[in-house]
């Protein structure tokens, strides 16, 4: 004979069903992942880390390990392991290294391209030195942008409200699947549930590169520039579809900038067939492909709209 609930008694329980299958889909991400992923310990201060492939290769924050070669990554299960500095990227904040030893335990690198807004997300790091903590909570955002500590700009950023700290840097953000779809990266100390993570897919494009040619290659036309507004008067008059440009305030000697004639006070517009309406535009839109590569560069020179051909060099800044 079966048990008859009443209406408070069946939500009860549903809620009780809710929560045992929200706590099940965390406790999958942590068994998954939480294996492969280390504390980073660099002098004074330590970060996380997390293996993403069998060979020991680790991804973490570039702030994390600084200009550091060598540094100690502790696993789970207690387990404290060299690991060589391989290269770092300063303007996506992300560094590769090599954990010494074998039999290592690694996770994937999910593709965040598929990230949802609202779908469960799970930190693991070592805040303020508590090894492997967890914290879960949603993906708040995708496709953020966040300024780097060397000043460029990091695309494709997801934000989550699964909180961060000190500590929690380089640590993955993963699925209920144990899918890493982001490295953690920063947090607002002044908000509450802002944090953000490198997208993954930015992840294996920068640690790729890194493991193959020790750097990410970029390229540089050698100018100091401003964002600096164009009046709308001036926009209709030279038929400008941007509303603002970059203010060059000064031109570097022998740089690309100064062989393709750029001046002092001249407004860049545009590089190649791409816009440019500030300096993180401009920064953007000097990748390695560019590099050696003439490229029509549009410019504004005393009210007159104009175009040079630049040649970016590479650029020697990591």
């Amino acid at each position: 004979m079966g048990v008859l609930l009443r209406p408070d008694a069946e939500a009860a329980q549903s809620d009780e069903e809710l929560l045992d299958a929200y706590s099940r889909a965390v406790i999958r991400a942590v068994h998954l992942v939480g294996p492969a992923v280390v504390k980073i310990d660099v002098g004074r201060h330590s970060g996380s880390g997390v293996i993403f492939t069998p060979d020991g290769f680790l991804l973490t924050n570039s702030h994390v390990i600084d200009s550091t070669a060598r540094v100690s990554a502790t696993l789970t299960d207690g387990r404290s392991i060299p690991s060589e500095v391989i290269a770092r990227d300063a303007s996506t904040d992300l560094a590769v290294l090599r954990a010494a030893g074998s039999s290592l335990p690694w996770a994937c690198l999910g593709d965040s391209r598929r990230v949802l807004v609202g779908q469960v997300a799970v930190a693991i790091g070592n805040p303020y030195g508590f090894q492997h903590s967890v914290t879960a909570g949603v993906v708040s955002a995708i496709g953020r942008s966040l300024r780097s500590r060397s000043g460029r700009i990091i695309d494709d950023v997801i934000q989550t409200d699964a909180a961060l700290n000190p500590g929690n840097s380089g640590g993955p953000l993963v699925t209920t699947a144990g899918d890493v779809i982001g490295i953690n990266t920063a947090m607002l100390p002044e908000a509450q549930g802002l944090c953000f993570a490198i997208a993954s897919r930015t992840a294996e494009f920068v640690a790729s590169r890194l493991i193959r040619d020790g750097r990410i290659r970029r390229s540089y036309i050698g100018v100091v520039g401003q964002n600096v507004p164009i009046p709308r008067a001036l926009a209709r008059a030279q038929q400008l579809a941007a509303s603002s440009g970059v203010f060059v305030a000064s031109v570097e000697e022998g740089s690309p900038a100064a062989a393709a004639g750029v001046r002092d006070g001249d407004v860049i517009l545009g590089l190649g067939d791409d816009p440019v309406s500030g300096v993180d535009d401009l920064h953007r839109l000097l990748t390695d492909e560019h590099i050696g590569r003439p490229s029509p560069l549009t410019i504004l020179r005393a009210a007159e709209r104009r175009t040079l051909i630049v040649v970016p060099a590479e650029s020697q800044r990591n």
